[in-house]
């Protein structure tokens, strides 16, 4: 429609069931369209409202109705819903945030550890991580379950790497600063608070 009243027709041929795309055709055809029931529609809209409470991403593939829709909902946001709050769940040790969650791919959090804490000390049979320390300097530790030798990687702010945390490894990170919070965005494949969590405790 926009190349339209631009002046940019998009023009074809028929070939008896389809438009076919041609410079040189003599009808007018919209070279994209979808096709999709009410109801789906709907049903997409809900998901994007709720997004800030449920902090589920739905999926929304490339070049589907879905982003464009999205886009189209996104532009007509009201000044108040712009911004929205994360529940920060916090101790006198550290704060854990959950930011995003997907449909298929797992969530994002970050977690705000204080000065020589260690987080962690557990592992996982069929959840995996990684770990991305964005600020400050900690160490990652992890060890085989039934296994002596302990894996170390300093992890550093001022050069971002992401470290897997992998399954079957009991595994820590912690603040090695003494005045400085470690700043984490951990991914985990599985969402938080399932009623499986699939966490066992084990010191390094």
């Amino acid at each position: 429609m926009l190349d339209i009243l631009e002046g940019k027709e998009h023009y074809c041929v028929f070939d008896g069931i389809n438009a076919v795309g041609n410079n040189d055709g003599k009808y007018c055809y919209v070279p994209t369209t979808h096709k999709i029931t009410l109801a789906k529609i709907v049903e997409l809209l809900e998901k994007f409202k709720k997004q800030p409470d449920t902090l589920v991403m739905p999926e929304i593939p490339e070049r589907s109705f879905a982003k464009k829709l999205y886009n189209t909902y996104l532009s007509y946001l009201p000044k108040e819903k712009i911004i929205f709050p994360l529940k920060m769940n916090t101790d006198e040790c550290e704060s854990f945030t959950e930011l995003l969650k997907t449909e298929k791919c797992g969530r994002f959090s970050v977690n705000i550890s204080k000065p020589g804490i260690t987080k962690g000390q557990h592992w996982h049979h069929s959840k995996w991580e990684f770990f991305i320390v964005v600020s400050r300097h900690g160490l990652i530790q992890k060890r085989k379950i039934g296994n002596d030798e302990v894996i170390e990687f300093e992890v550093s702010g001022d050069k971002i790497e992401a470290v897997h945390m992998l399954p079957g490894y009991t595994h820590n990170i912690i603040n090695l600063s003494n005045s400085e919070d470690l700043v984490t965005i951990m991914w985990a494949n599985e969402k938080f608070g399932t009623k499986q969590p699939d966490t066992y405790y084990e010191e390094v």
